[in-house]
């Protein structure tokens, strides 16, 4: 893959990183490999990149791919349709999973597989009652109540948020659904927790 240039002007498309995604991304294990799935302009590729955090990231989209401004060296950008082709990451595990604004069911155990011991999943889309203030509105596209909590069972829940947010000045107000769970593991695990305690005891997830 080509080295892409630097330009602030593209890199996060039209938004900044989500404040969830922000908010929980000092659980990814120091420098360990970032999934960023259906990434778009790679938003959130780049927040784990400045925080030198390899990444990899997945979208259908030739033209959002070509317009993420990581350098080669620190970034594996595919072009896959993964709801109708294989995944691209077969067999391959990370240490964080990062999907906003996006559900494709099918997909989903395919996600968690690919959280390494130690590994953070970090989601946030949308949810019913969505259909009543904007788009998506289409069932397919939201998540029942309790969803994420139902689908990230054999995970740590270290935070979930269900409900409605008002949007910001001229922007849609939105029903989210948000979780950061981790895939625990032992002490030998390929991604301990950033902040694992000094002295025996569980593990310590840092509450921001």
């Amino acid at each position: 893959m080509k080295a892409l240039i630097l330009n602030k002007e593209r890199r996060h498309g039209t938004e900044p990183p989500s404040a969830w995604v922000q908010r929980w991304s000092h659980l990814v294990a120091d420098q360990g490999v970032v999934l960023d799935v259906a990434c778009g302009h790679g938003r959130h590729a780049y927040w784990f990149y400045e925080r030198n955090h390899p990444v990899a990231l997945v979208d259908r989209a030739q033209e959002a791919i070509e317009s993420i401004a990581i350098p080669a060296q620190a970034c594996e950008a595919v072009v896959a349709d993964i709801e109708n082709g294989p995944w691209p990451f077969a067999g391959r595990q990370f240490a964080a999973v990062v999907v906003t604004n996006y559900l494709w069911r099918p997909l989903l155990p395919t996600l968690l597989a690919s959280l390494a011991p130690g590994g953070v999943l970090i989601y946030e889309t949308f949810t019913q009652g969505n259909e009543t203030v904007g788009k998506p509105s289409r069932p397919d596209f939201l998540l029942r109540p309790g969803e994420l909590l139902d689908i990230c069972r054999g995970l740590r829940i270290v935070a979930f948020e269900d409900g409605f947010q008002e949007g910001p000045p001229g922007g849609q107000p939105r029903f989210v659904q948000r979780i950061a769970a981790v895939r625990e593991a032992s002490g030998d695990a390929a991604y301990p927790p950033p902040q694992a305690p000094a002295i025996p005891g569980p593990p310590r997830y840092s509450l921001p």
